[in-house]
């Protein structure tokens, strides 16, 4: 395993302010293909012994420097050693050509920061977490169902994006004839990307935004356009996805296994969110005949939309005091 030397940026550019509570260090770490991933390790002031550790990331084409940053540097407020990092092919990480999204390497990454936290010296290896938001919360659900090493697993505002590239929104693309013409958008311009030597991208949030746009995307206007959430490295706040970049979701379900999870598993979802279905679904989907249900916890949070859970929304609606009983009851 060998590390590749990434160009970091050690200045504070969060979108968050720094907490005096906690020790920060940005770290890297290798995956099994042999990526290197860029990552902020926060650790709580004063900690002695061996730490309880949570991994997290997301959301989907965001950055460390926003909401997985956020809750990793707030839950080592809570006594935990925290990793938020860039996932293969975006901000800070390694992994060339860049803005490809894979839910086999993506699940990896996961993993992979498993692997780094198994090893610190301040880290209890059988005592670690993982959070995944957004997009990053399908994925999580997936490394549970493959890392037995994971104790506890909360998933936030999740997308399952296998699900949503291949049924679009609301399933209301669940048909084969829409597949089939996405399949057919998607190779032809991996036809143009192969001639012109070069990916196009797909574009971000929708910049300016529509009057009569969705009240979910001025939701993410408002987060990743912004001064709120904006960030010079995260995709959403920029050109976005390579056009071609989530292709290999389309028919590469993630959440196949998700009723084998042994593991604790929170899934916490904003009752107005325009994507709780995808965690009410994937609750149902991980209890149904699972014998390990027990430790299986849906939380609906009332009047919440998706973003909301990304910085609280101006409403403080990330539940980090449940979140910290949760680990603590499952990282013990």
């Amino acid at each position: 395993m060998k590390a590749a030397e990434l160009v970091l940026t050690y200045d504070w550019d969060k979108t968050f302010p720094k907490s005096d509570k906690v020790e920060h260090r940005k770290v890297t770490f290798v995956n099994r293909y042999g990526i290197t991933l860029a990552a902020d390790l926060y650790t709580p002031k004063n900690a002695e012994g061996k730490l309880a550790a949570i991994a997290v990331s997301g959301p989907f084409g965001a950055v460390k420097e926003q909401a997985s940053g956020l809750y990793a540097q707030s839950m080592a407020e809570r006594g935990f050693l925290t990793l938020a990092f860039d996932p293969s092919f975006t901000g800070e990480s390694g992994g060339e050509p860049r803005y490809m999204a894979s839910p086999d390497i993506n699940t990896e990454d996961f993993q992979a920061a498993v692997d780094f936290l198994s090893v610190q010296d301040n880290v209890d290896p059988e005592r670690i977490g993982i959070i995944g938001i957004c997009g990053w919360g399908g994925m999580a659900l997936n490394t549970a169902a493959l890392d037995t090493r994971i104790k506890a697993t909360v998933v936030s505002t999740m997308y399952d994006m296998a699900r949503v590239n291949a049924k679009g929104y609301f399933d209301a693309e669940d048909s084969s004839d829409a597949r089939y013409a996405k399949r057919q958008a998607l190779n032809a311009q991996r036809t143009a990307d192969y001639r012109n030597g070069s990916y196009a991208l797909g574009g971000g949030v929708v910049d300016p935004l529509p009057e009569d746009a969705p009240a979910f995307v001025k939701d993410y206007y408002d987060y990743y356009k912004t001064q709120r959430g904006y960030h010079s490295r995260s995709l959403n706040s920029n050109n976005g996805w390579n056009v071609i970049g989530c292709m290999s979701f389309l028919n590469q379900p993630i959440l196949q296994y998700s009723n084998e999870i042994h593991s604790a598993v929170l899934i916490m979802h904003g009752e107005k969110a325009h994507s709780c279905y995808f965690g009410r679904d994937a609750y149902a989907n991980m209890v149904k005949d699972n014998p390990y249900a027990g430790n299986k916890e849906l939380l609906i949070l009332p009047d919440i939309t998706h973003t909301d859970l990304y910085d609280g929304g101006g409403k403080n609606a990330i539940p980090f005091d449940k979140m910290e009983e949760f680990f603590h009851a499952y990282l013990k």
